[in-house]
């Protein structure tokens, strides 16, 4: 089994499972769609591979490194939450503990050359990530406009306009599994967060 990322597939409609990465996306996510391409391929030598896609917000408290993280400390630091445009762009999203669940699904039952993925909400609109940041800081929260994504976002500036909506419909009908834990604005909401 290999570990990719949804960001990985065509933006603007709804990935699903049977979507083959898109080679053309930028940075990172071109460089992952040979190892995908490499393990899918794997199955026709009877070996049982899978590729499992993460939704780009993988959340849970004591998430330190990941999107959540990274931006209610952008929002901190720039004393404003933001968004792009009217922030109707969406990314999928999904609890750890739910993604730990399937991967031990996929080691233990993933059909052969299998794409799963880890994806409990198709795709929360950016501003109301933004705004449940916003909330929880007691700031603003502020439409930026795409061109200065870069000067307020820094590095993330490339991904916060991505829409990127992702079903897991196959995977959950493939493997019997059902995300069940919180949804990101509701653990952004439980306050683990913003306990410093």
């Amino acid at each position: 089994m290999v570990t990719t990322g949804t960001m990985g597939l065509a933006c603007g409609r709804l990935g699903t499972e049977a979507d083959a990465a898109d080679p053309r996306r930028p940075g990172a996510f071109a460089l992952r769609v040979p190892a995908e391409q490499a393990v899918i391929a794997m199955a026709e030598r009877g070996v049982r591979s899978s590729a499992l896609r993460l939704a780009p917000l993988v959340h849970a408290e004591g998430d330190q490194r990941g999107f959540t993280p990274t931006l209610i400390g952008l929002a901190r630091a720039k004393g404003v939450s933001a968004y792009l445009g009217d922030g109707s762009n969406r990314w999928p999203a999904v609890h750890r503990l739910d993604t730990a669940h399937l991967c031990r699904l996929a080691v233990e039952a993933a059909p052969a050359g299998s794409r799963l993925h880890a994806v409990g909400e198709e795709g929360v609109p950016f501003r109301e990530i933004a705004e449940a940041i916003g909330r929880q800081l007691k700031l603003p929260v502020v439409s930026i406009a795409t061109e200065d994504a870069g000067n307020h976002f820094g590095l993330l500036g490339p991904l916060v306009s991505i829409d990127n909506p992702t079903s897991s419909a196959l995977t959950q009908e493939r493997l019997g599994w059902r995300p069940t834990n919180l949804p990101l604005t509701a653990d952004i909401k439980d306050g683990h967060y913003f306990n410093d």
